[in-house]
């Protein structure tokens, strides 16, 4: 008797094949205009100088460009799940400025969040000279490849500022798609996904948890398949004593998962340009970024704007995330708040 998934299949917009996509690059690549662009310009001009993290959505009046991206926020959450933002001109100018530019269009997906212990709402993917052999470090700190993964919020947004001198691509797929191909090669093994992992905190710990969390990958929830996954942080929470040792089970579900996820079918590749913002649905997607190998001159650097987001209109979360996100409140959602957190804003590497 062959085992029923689950659940149904997924069907939409959201189960999209990344070979499919790479041949329309016009469904999900929008270029900004020079009006937009201009528009962007004298709403950063209006706030220069201001503290980031106290400006909110009212302080950047975006009449023709704010539509444009609640339609792209709709895309994200109830849609195919991510969009490439194209041409935001930040080669030759003030960091500041192109951190202003960049939150007033996240504003528009989305409250950000912290992105570490340390309460950073804009966050620096950049390389820090450190190494995820050290238990507290977390992957975008360092050179080393990401692995496919989500992000502990709504919507993850990038800005790419500098490239690397090689490498450092980055790669997404739908974890829809991964659900689809599962249930149809192996719904045993996606069974195992629908019961929880622990899931290492990576020295981040928030007042009264566990140096881990546990939860499954799916989740089916009020009508929704959600995701939450990082493999690479699942497999780091083994050096615990107290959480249970992986079965054979476990491995062959993970290793399943982790394959499709890097199948050049299934997953999508691109190449981030200064310039570019890519804003990502945590829940229906996954994305990974290859090793690199950076330029030796601090000043180029590959360097990336990052914000985590709580979307308002977002789908509702089981209580389970509530472990990762702090609350299910949609628009209040995600993000690490630990005993000695402050939120802030830092305009370089920290």
């Amino acid at each position: 008797m062959t085992l029923a998934p689950p659940r149904p299949l997924v069907e939409g917009a959201s189960a999209w094949i990344g070979a499919e996509l790479a041949r329309h690059p016009e469904q999900w690549i929008y270029t900004l205009s020079p009006a937009e662009i201009a528009e962007i310009e004298t709403a950063v001009a209006t706030v220069r100088g201001r503290d980031l993290a106290t400006l909110t959505q009212a302080d950047f009046s975006l009449p023709a460009l704010g539509p444009v991206l609640d339609g792209m926020r709709e895309e994200v959450l109830s849609g195919r799940g991510f969009v490439l933002v194209r041409g935001l001109p930040v080669e030759g100018r003030p960091i500041a400025d192109s951190a202003l530019a960049y939150w007033a269009i996240g504003m528009r997906f989305g409250n950000p969040r912290s992105q570490n212990a340390m309460g950073h709402l804009l966050g620096h993917v950049t390389d820090l000279g450190l190494a995820t052999s050290d238990p507290n470090v977390r992957t975008y700190q360092t050179t080393e490849r990401q692995h496919f993964h989500t992000d502990s919020c709504d919507i993850v947004g990038l800005l790419c500022l500098k490239t690397a001198k090689s490498g450092g691509l980055s790669s997404i797929v739908s974890s829809m798609a991964i659900y689809n191909e599962m249930a149809r090669r192996r719904p045993d093994l996606l069974a195992r996904l629908f019961r929880p992992f622990a899931t290492d905190r990576r020295g981040e710990v928030p007042v009264g948890e566990k140096p881990y969390f546990d939860t499954p990958v799916y989740t089916d929830h009020a009508g929704y398949l959600s995701a939450i996954y990082s493999g690479t942080y699942i497999r780091s929470a083994q050096r615990f004593a107290e959480v249970p040792r992986f079965t054979r089970e476990d491995v062959a579900a993970l290793e399943l998962f982790d394959d499709l996820a890097n199948d050049k079918e299934l997953r999508l590749d691109m190449e981030l340009r200064p310039g570019d913002m890519q804003f990502l649905h945590n829940h229906t997607c996954l994305h990974d970024r290859t090793a690199f190998v950076d330029w030796p001159e601090p000043e180029r650097k590959r360097h990336l704007l990052r914000l985590w987001l709580a979307a308002p209109g977002a789908r509702p979360l089981p209580q389970v995330f509530a472990a990762r996100y702090g609350s299910t409140t949609i628009g209040d959602r995600g993000g690490i708040i630990c005993e000695k957190t402050r939120l802030h804003a830092p305009l370089e590497p920290v």
